[in-house]
């Protein structure tokens, strides 16, 4: 959400979308901001050749990550 913006509105724009997340609306976002995923999203998609990899839960991405390709991504 925020590859195209101004890296000073970066901070900003995060902060706008956790408030967002906070009030439990349901987002669907693509980012690499991998800090950003970690801390505000329930679930995670990792995709790969244009297919889904991995489907699981913030922790299990970035904790144990169980795809090849996700742990050379991370």
């Amino acid at each position: 959400p925020t590859s195209a913006l101004d890296p000073e509105m970066i901070g900003e724009v995060l902060s706008i979308m956790k408030d967002v997340a906070k009030e439990g609306l349901t987002m669907l976002v693509v980012t690499h901001e991998m800090g950003f995923a970690r801390n505000v999203a329930n679930r995670i998609f990792f995709m790969d050749k244009g297919k889904i990899a991995v489907d699981a839960s913030p922790k299990e991405v970035f904790e144990n990550p169980s795809n090849e390709r996700l742990r050379e991504f991370l």
